[in-house]
């Protein structure tokens, strides 16, 4: 990387991605660093940035070779097809959500090709790394666009309404899994008037769930986890808690007109939430968003990007619910990556140079290899 640095940005090709992993604002920061930003024709068109306000913003516009042709660098928002990147140096970084366990075959592309790979939902759920968290950012609007489409779904009002004709009660609603989408779905839910109930296996979160006004459902019995999972995240639970949850949740669940769910393992299938079951017990028109829908879904029965109807129960979840507010998702995305590598940029080498605890926690293959512990062994 010696010399100008030298910034690809593509257009995304996997069906359904709208969003771009740069904008004119971001252009400008990483030019101002000293770096050559191109960006391919088209990459913004479905986040609604034109090719004329990158050229306006300082970035080289044109197509994917001329893109491509001696990039140090290749940003994507999903990994792009190792055989694209053909015309980027030797070593050359790509930073992109690259899902590593689901794509290793890709991850082993790129190590075959000499790419450093660098899977930005690796990144550690530390401090210093909060404002390049992707999975925190893309979540947060995820978590907000669940409650808007159950909302749109639901066939009735959100908030109670007192009219001369009677009173109209407030739609209640329940989430499951209190992560950063949880914790946005509630607030959303909160902001549009229902009254919100939530649950979540780590007990360190009853206080966020109240924080926001929502009132925490949990199983007192059995012991759940205090504090946090590996990395911030929920880890699975004993058999004794999950019985105890389930039928907490039963009762719980058949009283809600819309339920939200959002629970993720890194690395796993989604947890199974909700059961045909417990389904059946919920009133008629009665609403579930899945927000683990693309990863095996958290309720029995949810397809993603269909509409469900099982008794009498619609059941929605999206294969990638970021990219339904593209423009919001790639901004923040955009930030998430400027603020990775500027945060490690060397000033008179001018380029980044990424430390040992988050370059070793984003980085899949190096010189010709794949080296991240997660996926060797």
């Amino acid at each position: 990387m010696a010399g100008t640095i030298r910034i690809a940005v593509l257009k995304e090709r996997a069906n359904g991605e709208t969003r771009v992993a740069a904008t004119p604002e971001t252009v400008k920061k990483f030019s101002a660093l000293g770096a050559v930003m191109a960006v391919e024709q088209g990459a913004g068109g479905n986040a609604s940035i034109s090719d004329e306000a990158f050229r306006e913003a300082g970035a080289e516009v044109g197509s994917l070779d001329a893109v491509l042709k001696d990039a140090d660098i290749v940003f994507g928002v999903q990994g792009p097809d190792p055989a694209l990147l053909k015309g980027a140096k030797a070593g050359a970084w790509v930073a992109a959500t690259l899902d590593p366990f689901g794509q290793r075959l890709r991850v082993d592309a790129y190590a075959a090709a000499g790419i450093e790979a660098l899977a930005m939902e690796f990144m550690p759920r530390i401090t210093r790394a909060q404002s390049m968290d992707v999975l925190s950012s893309q979540s947060n609007l995820a978590g907000y666009k669940a409650v808007i489409a159950a909302a749109d779904t639901y066939g009735r009002a959100f908030p109670m309404m007192m009219t001369a004709a009677g009173t109209i009660t407030a739609a209640r609603v329940f989430v499951m899994g209190v992560g950063v989408a949880g914790l946005q779905a509630i607030a959303t839910a909160r902001r549009l008037g229902a009254q919100v109930s939530a649950t979540d296996v780590r007990s360190a979160t009853k206080e966020q769930i109240q924080s926001l006004g929502a009132k925490p459902i949990f199983v007192e019995s059995v012991a759940g986890i205090e504090g946090e999972g590996a990395g911030g995240y929920a880890t699975e639970m004993s058999e004794e808690y999950q019985k105890a949850q389930a039928e907490l949740v039963s009762s719980h669940i058949a009283k809600q007109d819309i339920v939200i769910t959002t629970a993720l393992i890194p690395g796993r299938a989604a947890p199974r939430l909700v059961t045909d079951a417990q389904i059946a017990t919920m009133k008629p028109g009665s609403v579930i968003f899945d927000l683990a829908v693309a990863q095996g879904g958290n309720v029995e029965g949810s397809v993603p990007d269909q509409i469900v109807e099982k008794h009498g129960v619609k059941i929605i979840g999206y294969a990638n619910t970021p990219a339904h507010l593209a423009a919001d998702a790639s901004a923040l995305y955009a930030r998430n990556l400027y603020n990775f590598l500027s945060a490690f940029w060397d000033k008179e080498q001018g380029r980044p140079i990424l430390d040992e605890e988050i370059g070793d926690a984003v980085r899949l293959t190096q010189g010709g290899k794949v080296v991240h512990e997660r996926l060797l062994g």
